[in-house]
């Protein structure tokens, strides 16, 4: 079967976007893969120290904990959450002292 110039301009079109649509699926997976390679790498890792981190249960919420720096993380709206009040309990102590703290600065 002979082809015109037209046909053979339309296949190598059709092969070269096929070519591109599998190059961008391929490089979709490596990105993803690699996100998946960096959380797993950097999961529950102190952004400070490099140091596991550990949940611990305050105020109803799981916050994370550094114990090699001490560092306390949280998560986005987990703020607002502490500083809710509450009668009682040592976070509310630690945010009252902090709130004293920068009223006498």
């Amino acid at each position: 079967m002979i082809r015109s110039p037209l046909e053979n301009d339309y296949f190598i079109r059709e092969d070269a976007e096929r070519k591109r649509a599998l190059a961008q699926a391929v490089r979709r997976e490596l990105e993803q893969a690699e996100r998946e390679r960096l959380k797993l790498l950097h999961w529950m890792r102190c952004p400070k120290c490099g140091m596991e981190m550990h949940e611990v249960k305050l105020r109803g919420m799981d916050v994370d904990v550094c114990f090699s720096c001490n560092g306390i993380f949280l998560d986005q709206g987990e703020l607002a959450h502490l500083q809710k009040p509450e009668s009682h309990g040592v976070m509310n102590a630690i945010l009252n002292w902090f709130n004293a703290e920068t009223k006498h600065a």
